[in-house]
């Protein structure tokens, strides 16, 4: 059975995915709508900006494997997991700056 149904009567597999793709999604999303360029093809953060974010992703994936799991109440995600997060955070992208050029060229910059 696939990880989303299998999650629904995990609470806690429920818990660690939402806290994972949240902070994904999140530190994604000051990349995306920092300018009115396209993220990653066009411009380029800063090298702080780039670090932070970075850490931010490695510390939130790490914590789901760490001694600290259990007590912060995250388990291990399955590989399905990350395969189909790196899916939805593609679409977010697409998503966001197609909503983002749409409102610059209406609204201006």
């Amino acid at each position: 059975m696939l990880y989303i149904f299998k999650c629904w009567a995990n609470p806690t597999l429920f818990h660690t995915g939402w806290f994972v793709e949240s902070l994904f999604t999140q530190t994604l999303i000051i990349h995306v709508i920092r300018t009115n360029k396209i993220p990653f093809i066009q411009s380029r953060a800063s090298t702080p900006l780039i670090i932070t974010s970075v850490l931010i992703v490695a510390v939130a994936a790490w914590l789901t494997v760490s001694p600290l799991a259990s007590m912060l109440g995250l388990v291990a995600l399955p590989p399905l997991y990350w395969l189909l997060l790196a899916g939805m955070l593609m679409c977010y992208i697409v998503l966001t700056q197609i909503v983002k050029t749409w409102f610059i060229r209406r609204f201006g910059d």
